[in-house]
């Protein structure tokens, strides 16, 4: 008896989901752009002042935080 309800009740969701109507047309507004073929590419080296530092001494402040060391990476007694 369970059986025979089960199948009703999923053969009347069935027929109940295939029943909707569910096609709207939504109209969507479009924009019409035009495509761009010249392209400028300019370069300006003349104004750049950047200054590259290479540190001489080895106890340097730079060097010294840059290859600094945790307690994990030292070995320990066993």
């Amino acid at each position: 008896m369970k059986a025979i309800f089960t199948i009703i009740f999923i053969l009347f969701l069935s027929f109940a989901a295939q029943a909707q109507n569910a096609t709207y047309e939504v109209k969507v507004e479009t924009i019409e752009m035009t495509i761009v073929t010249e392209t400028t590419n300019e370069l300006n080296l003349g104004s750049k002042t950047d200054v590259a530092r290479l540190y001489k001494f080895k106890n340097s402040k730079i060097k010294k935080e840059l290859n600094f060391i945790t307690k994990e990476n030292k070995p320990k007694m066993a």
